[in-house]
This record gives C-alpha cells, sequence and structure tokens, in this order.
C-alpha cells in the first residue's frame, strides 16, 4: 500500500477512528493487525519472511538478557547472522553470484550456480536494522528483552515506517505502544499538517521531476552536457522530496495516533560541509551505522590513516546497504571520500578562506560552502542514479569534457539551452520543467524560514486568515499540479 494511493486515503482514518474507539489494551492488536494488512497489499506471501526474522530476534532478546559471557555473545552473533542471513539470500545472493560467475568466465572455470527468480520483499533492509538494533540494545544492557510476542512485532511492522523508516531504536519506540495516547487536536492536526506537506513533496515536486529524470538517464547518450547537468540536479531534489516527503508521512500518521517517531531531514542542502550534510540526511540510517558500524570499528579514536579506513568502510557498507549493484559502492565510497577529505582539510580550507576574505563575508562565505557541498552530492548523486556503472561513467565524462571545453556544454547554443528548459524535450508538457522549479523554490523557502523553527509551530501562532491560505494552496497544488500514477517510493526498493 503506497502512502500515495487512494487505498491509504482510505485505510488510515479507518484504523485512525478504530484506534481511539477501542479501549487502551486492545489497541495494539488491532495496530498489529492493520500493519500485516498494509505489508500484504504488496506481496502477501513475504509478511512470512519478516515473521521469520521477528521469531529469530524475538527469541534472541529473551535469550541474551537470560545469558551471560561468551554464551551471550554468541547468541548475539547468531541472531545477527541468522537475521542478516535472510537479507543477504533476497538482496545480496545474486550481486555476489554473478560477480563469482563473472570471474569464473574471466578465469575460463566452470561455475554452475545460478542466479536467484525471487523478488525482493519491500522495505527489507529497514525492519532488519531495526530487528538487529533491537537485540544490540539488549545485549548492551540499555533495553530489556521484550516478553510480548505481538508488542515486539508491531515494534519491528507499525506500519507507519515499516516499508522505509525512519528506522527506530527500541528505547524510542517499544514503550510508546503500553502508553495510552488519548485524542489531542492539536497533536493530529500538527500530524495531518506534516502529512499533507510529505504529500506535497512526493506527489507535486519528487514525481514531477521524475518525468525529467527518468527521461535522460534512461539514454544518457542522447542528451547534451546542459541536460545532463539538469536532469542530475533535478533528482537531488527529486530523492529529497521522494524520501522526506515518505519520512513525513509517516512520522505525521504516527503522530496523529499518538507515537513520536524521529526526525529523518533537517533541511540537509543548507549544510556547509558533507558531514553535516549527513547529519541533516537520513538521519535515522546515518545514526545507526554511526553507533553500530563506525563506532565499534574504533570511530574517531585513532589516528588520521585509521579514521579515513573507518569513514570508508562505513560509507561503503551503506552504499551496499542502498543496493546490491557496484553503483552504490560507488555511492558511498565517493561520499566516504568526501566525509574523510573534509576532516583532512578543515585547516586549510579556514586558511584559504581567511586569505581570501571569505571568512570576514560570512553571508557569502556561507553561500559557496552550501553550493561546493550541493555540488559534490549531486555528483556522487549520478552513481545512485544511473542504470549501471556505464552510464554512471558516460555522464561523468561527458560532463567534464564540458568543463573543459566549455563550447560542447551547450552544443548548439541558446537552441539546447532552450530544449533543457522545455518540456517538449523530455516528453512531457511544454511547461512541466518550470513548474517543477517553481515548486522547489517553494519548498526552498519554506526551508530558508525553518532556520527559526519548524513551520508547523510558527503556523499554529498566525491568525486564521494566514495559515488556511497556505493550507489550500498546498491542497489545491497536490490537485492540479500533482502526478497521480502511484509512483512507488525510491527507497522502497531497499
Amino acid at each position: 500500500m503506497l502512502f500515495n494511493s487512494l487505498h491509504f486515503l482510505v485505510f488510515f482514518p479507518v484504523v485512525t477512528a478504530l484506534y481511539f474507539m477501542l479501549p487502551h489494551k486492545y489497541r495494539w492488536a488491532l495496530l498489529l493487525g492493520s500493519s500485516c494488512y498494509f505489508y500484504m497489499s504488496f506481496i502477501p506471501v513475504y509478511i512470512l519472511i519478516l515473521f521469520i526474522t521477528i521469531i529469530i530476534d524475538y527469541f534472541a532478546g529473551i535469550w541474551i538478557e537470560q545469558t551471560h559471557g561468551r554464551t551471550k555473545k554468541i547468541i548475539l552473533i547468531g541472531s545477527i547472522l541468522s537475521t542478516c542471513l535472510v537479507l543477504f539470500i533476497f538482496k545480496y545472493f545474486n550481486f555476489f553470484n554473478d560477480n563469482l560467475a563473472a570471474l569464473a568466465l574471466f578465469l575460463r572455470w566452470n561455475y554452475p550456480v545460478e542466479s536467484l527468480g525471487w523478488i525482493l520483499p519491500v522495505g527489507l533492509s529497514f525492519h532488519t536494522f531495526q530487528s538487529l538494533s533491537y537485540v544490540v540494545e539488549v545485549y548492551r544492557g540499555k533495553q530489556k528483552a521484550e516478553h510480548n510476542f505481538g508488542i515486539y512485532s508491531l515494534y519491528v511492522m507499525f506500519f507507519p515506517q515499516l516499508v522505509a523508516g525512519p528506522i527506530e531504536r527500541p528505547q524510542n519506540l517499544l514503550h510508546q505502544f503500553y502508553e495510552e495516547h488519548r485524542v489531542d487536536y492539536h497533536r493530529i492536526t500538527d500530524g495531518l499538517k506534516l502529512m499533507l506537506w510529505g504529500a506535497f513533496k512526493k506527489i507535486v515536486i519528487a514525481d514531477k521531476l521524475a518525468l525529467i529524470v527518468n527521461h535522460v538517464y534512461e539514454a544518457p547518450e542522447g542528451h547534451p552536457p546542459i541536460v545532463l547537468v539538469l536532469a542530475t540536479v533535478f533528482f537531488a531534489f527529486q530523492i529529497y522530496c521522494d524520501f522526506s516527503g515518505y519520512s513525513d508521512i509517516a512520522i505525521g500518521s504516527a503522530q496523529v495516533l499518538g507515537f513520536k517517531l524521529m526526525d529523518n531531514f533537517n533541511r540537509p542542502y543548507f549544510a556547509k560541509s558533507v558531514p553535516e550534510f549527513w547529519k541533516r540526511w537520513h538521519i535515522s540510517l546515518s545514526t545507526w551505522f554511526k553507533d553500530y558500524v563506525y563506532i565499534p570499528l574504533g570511530g574517531s579514536r585513532a589516528g588520521p590513516g585509521r579514521l579515513a579506513y573507518n569513514i570508508m568502510i562505513t560509507f561503503m557498507i551503506s552504499g551496499l546497504w542502498h543496493g546490491a549493484s557496484w553503483t552504490y559502492v560507488i555511492w558511498g565510497a565517493l561520499n566516504g571520500f568526501y566525509v574523510a577529505a573534509s576532516g583532512l582539510t578543515g585547516k586549510w580550507r579556514r586558511r584559504i578562506a581567511d586569505k581570501t576574505g571569505l571568512s570576514r563575508a560570512p553571508v557569502l562565505h556561507k553561500i559557496f560552502q552550501v553550493g561546493v557541498v550541493f555540488t559534490l552530492i549531486s555528483f556522487a548523486w549520478i552513481f545512485f542514479r544511473a542504470a549501471n556503472v556505464q552510464d554512471a561513467f558516460l555522464i561523468c565524462e561527458r560532463i567534464f569534457l564540458s568543463i573543459l571545453h566549455p563550447s560542447t556544454f551547450a552544443p548548439n547554443g541558446w537552441a539546447d539551452v532552450r530544449a533543457a528548459f522545455s518540456g517538449d524535450y523530455y516528453n512531457t508538457g511544454s511547461q512541466e520543467v518550470m513548474i517543477g522549479i517553481f515548486f522547489i523554490l517553494v519548498m526552498e523557502f519554506v526551508h530558508f524560514i525553518q532556520r527559526h523553527g519548524r513551520i508547523r509551530h510558527m503556523l499554529n501562532e498566525r491568525p486564521v486568515w494566514v495559515r488556511w491560505p497556505i493550507y489550500y494552496f498546498l491542497i489545491f497544488s497536490i490537485l492540479i499540479f500533482g502526478e497521480f500514477q502511484n509512483n512507488q517510493f525510491i527507497y522502497f526498493q531497499f
């Protein structure tokens, strides 16, 4: 079931109404049943895979709490390996198998193992990581084992964040299933506002930009560099609006029911450094890798060389988490290089800023920093979006050659510039590009305002004649300019 579907538009109000009508002691069962129905609306049989990981980690958590010493660690390792094995079979087996087959072909060896024809279950990586965080936190003594199998199942399957996060920690979410949530007008309306904002970002901006990005990236060899650059910039906003839109709807719908999920995005394209970007982007995953991969590797406690190694390993694993493809590994390695280089060159960059006078013009300096970070991140997005490594390098090559030979950036001059901003060029309406740009500017204006706090809270302090025109603007923008093809969220594939 997609958040941007009529199905969910009916499902959510019904579940919410029943939730508040039922006595508190039965509400968890309603949420669990609703979450099962929500997940089974994709491919019903795959809920059995989800239950396998739930059963493994439920009993592992209890056993870990009841044992000590070496046995406790063995149970933890067994739980992690078992859960990861499910993820490996469905997500990574074919990737490693295909690479081994290619190596065997190169060496002229016989390799008889064939690829599996299974479809990757929706959101498998997300609920796998949520399960893993539970057993690790129980092992560390920061979370008591959950003995109610239904409540633990709900922790993994809670429908607002089941498919694409935020990836919650047990300390934040588990206890909330025991708390009684009453009808609260301000909490519910705040949640609905966030859901509306998320739907606006997904349906109006992300899906509108997808029409352009998909057309270009499906055949990058047929487009001049100016179009490749524009499509890459559009993808940077598409993936942000797509994923943060999902997160907003997830967090907002949970808030309507009385649950508080962690924030997942914080105006990432306003970051002044790449490390800052990763503190603002997909926060639940970034902190997961920090706590469970980066710090166990040694974190920042070692020297510069080891620090760079820890960063690169963490980001390359993060890249592989996103997808079983070398494009994602390269994307992760690029971001790891950015973060490591940022730490190693900090003093030099500050000296350059002092000598050039940038540090004495803080606004200009910030704009420059934000522009550099956005450029670096957008370049890395090429590998994230490209269909394969060959396409990614083709796009990079054509863009870099156009920098060395500016005349090739738009070979036909103004005609190429016009074509790049013409909707007809991408097999869309003639005004689609400009509509997309307009709504990006609207969104970034909102983000600029939010540097002082959440706009929902700011609106609560404004009179009705200020608030309601904004709500109507978002609603009518969705109805008039939205793409209603039930486009799947990008992160569902992970």
